[in-house]
């Protein structure tokens, strides 16, 4: 039995990792990567989004039969039939750290106790933690996430950063950590557009609370869940692999303001990684399973200017029908909007919103149990349309739904998009690889091999094929994992 660091790194293929080692030759990544085993993750999931891939890997049932689609879904009745690997872990005495992995909110009420630490993702509705000293860079890491959907906020919560700067050493936040953050700060002042790297150092800020919490505890299994690389990727694809694309929209000047910006997301990645086989090197017991649900890949080089959000999510509903106490806002990612909707109102609230028309698109929408809705609003480089929406026969302003054409200060939208190939590869001191393969494994294959190393039964419904064909290559593959 090993204890296993998952380290959630959402989202990168091979490409990227390739193309990083072979830019930087004396990274650590290129130095350890050959000494791992190495595999291509796939998700044969039918929607490749985050918020669904992810269960999937974690649960070893693929969307169709765990039904998560959404941020903000009741999951009570979900975890109880296909519950994520951390709770049949910590349920069997398996001592687990979970830390942002997605859907891991909220802070589990029962058998909390069994969890060496608990930081739930950021889409929580609060900052509870355990221990409740996380609690201190939750709340900073919620507030800047909040502001930052689609365009990163220029204004900082100082109240919650002042807060962690006071207890940066229970924390466990490096001083360089703070001098990097400093610099950040005046590179900004003569760089203004540098302030989309704040997505960076949430996620370094942190890592350093995931291992001070780690090497403090040491549990049997833990995750770290991190995006800053993908949020990179989505934006900048296009100024890092110009030639992935038949039609390039962007200018040269835009492409080498850009062009880095992958380069540094991965660059904290391999000073992460650097510290974490440090650790296993010191406590051999350890491995470090580094792993993506799923990929990304090039899709289009246009450029967006502006992107149409709701502003007033209350004014918006107000205009369907919808009073105030009618509906409650549940977590999303712009331009998503996720809602529970009272009883009774849900059905004429989307007839209502099958007739909204917005430069000639309708919103999407995607329903699941107990009134659950989600909402989402696609409409890019709006200010060449007129600022007006119909719903029905009736024309409104923005201003009268409570809609913003947002200026996008990069004109990017997602350069890159989901794909089904992610990386995985395994570090473990004891076990040093020289070949590499990169076998295929089905992202459903992870958590029944997570089970089988710690010699816990996998059960029924991870073993089933069925009508899920690809169950049967993620069994068969629990071999060449373990």
């Amino acid at each position: 039995m090993k204890k296993i660091v998952l380290f959630e790194l959402n989202e990168v293929p091979y490409k990227v990792l390739d193309q990083y080692c072979k830019d930087y030759p004396a990274s650590f990544l290129t130095k350890a990567l050959r000494y791992c085993r190495q595999y291509t993750v796939s998700s044969d999931d039918e929607v490749l989004h985050p918020w669904t891939t992810w269960p999937s890997l974690h649960r070893g049932v693929g969307v169709q039969r765990h039904r998560i689609k959404n941020f903000g879904q009741d999951l009570t009745a979900i975890n109880q039939e296909f519950p994520p690997i951390w709770q049949i872990l910590a349920s069997h005495g398996i001592k687990t750290g979970v830390f942002g992995s997605l859907h891991s909110s909220p802070v589990p009420k029962n058998n909390l106790e069994a969890y060496a630490f608990y930081v739930p993702d950021t889409f929580a509705d609060d900052a509870r933690t355990h221990p409740a000293t996380a609690s201190i860079f939750q709340e900073f890491n919620l507030a800047m996430t909040r502001d930052s959907g689609r365009t990163v906020a220029k204004r900082i919560h100082w109240s919650s950063a002042v807060n962690m700067l006071l207890n940066c050493r229970r924390l466990g936040i490096q001083p360089s950590t703070f001098v990097h953050i400093a610099a950040q700060a005046v590179e900004e002042k003569w760089a203004p557009w540098k302030r989309i790297r704040r997505r960076t150092y949430q996620a370094v800020l942190g890592f350093d609370v995931f291992m001070q919490l780690l090497s403090a505890t040491r549990p049997d299994f833990a995750t770290f869940f991190t995006n800053h690389v993908a949020s990179s990727m989505h934006r900048y694809w296009a100024a890092k692999f110009p030639d992935d694309y038949p039609e390039y929209d962007f200018d040269q000047a835009w492409r080498e303001t850009y062009r880095y910006e992958i380069d540094f997301a991965m660059t904290k990645v391999d000073g992460f990684l650097k510290r974490l086989t440090d650790f296993v090197d010191a406590n051999p017991d350890y491995s470090i399973w580094v792993c993506a649900s799923m990929g990304q890949a090039a899709t289009k080089a246009k450029k967006v200017e502006t992107q149409l959000i709701i502003k007033n999510l209350g004014k918006f509903l107000k205009a369907f029908g919808l009073d105030q106490d009618d509906w409650e806002r549940c977590q999303s990612m712009i331009p998503q909007y996720n809602i529970r909707v009272r009883h009774g109102k849900i059905a004429a609230l989307r007839e209502s919103l099958k007739t909204l028309n917005v430069a000639g698109k309708a919103v999407r929408i995607e329903e699941s149990d107990g009134g659950f809705m989600s909402l989402t609003l696609g409409v890019k480089n709006i200010h060449q349309f007129q600022p007006v929406a119909m719903i029905g026969p009736r024309k409104y302003s923005f201003e009268q739904l409570g809609l913003h054409s947002q200026t996008i200060e990069d004109s990017t939208g997602s350069t890159a998009q989901h794909v089904q190939d992610g990386v995985f590869f395994i570090y473990d001191p004891a076990s040093r690889h020289q070949k590499i393969v990169r076998e295929k494994i089905a992202a459903l294959a992870i958590a029944p091999a997570i089970l089988e190393n710690f010699n816990l039964p996998v059960p029924f419904y991870m073993r089933e094929t069925g009508d899920h064909p690809v169950g049967a290559l993620a069994y068969q593959s629990l071999s060449a994992i373990c």
